[in-house]
């Protein structure tokens, strides 16, 4: 083999240097597209799944109803028992429920004027600014729960 026919066939390292560096871009390029998809992907589906519309609490335990009634064949007599033995626990626990939070609140309230009483009279009105704050947060927070 000649010389002049060596140097065709062969490649030369800044060529192959530029080969690697291109098969490297290509490859870093397609990871980044993979990252970002799945990325996305995930923003995506955790709105979607965040703004489902929620069911009422009678949608709910229509829900159970019907669940029940494949699941374990009831009879349509059985159904409407089983739906008023849902509704009316639902209601017991709601009751339950405020209850606990009526007792929860005097809780607080008492905690509240233990600590006014701690407090010197410049800092009662940051105090009270406070928690003028976190009641606002938690009535956010429970109408979004």
């Amino acid at each position: 083999m000649t010389t002049t026919a060596m140097t065709e066939n062969s490649v030369t390292p800044a060529a192959a240097s530029a080969t690697r560096k291109a098969a490297l871009w290509i490859a870093a390029v397609f990871m980044l597209g993979i990252a970002l998809g799945g990325v996305s992907g995930y923003f995506f589906a955790h709105r979607v799944l965040a703004a489902a519309p929620q069911l009422s609490d009678e949608a709910k335990r229509h829900q159970k109803v019907a669940v029940l009634t494949t699941t374990l064949g009831l009879t349509t007599e059985q159904q409407t028992q089983i739906d008023a033995i849902f509704s009316d626990t639902s209601g017991q626990f709601q009751a339950v429920h405020k209850a606990s939070d009526a007792q929860i609140e005097v809780l607080r309230q008492k905690a509240r004027d233990r600590i006014r009483a701690v407090l010197t009279p410049e800092q009662l009105p940051k105090f009270e600014e406070f928690l003028r704050k976190m009641d606002e947060e938690r009535k956010n927070h429970q109408q979004n729960h």
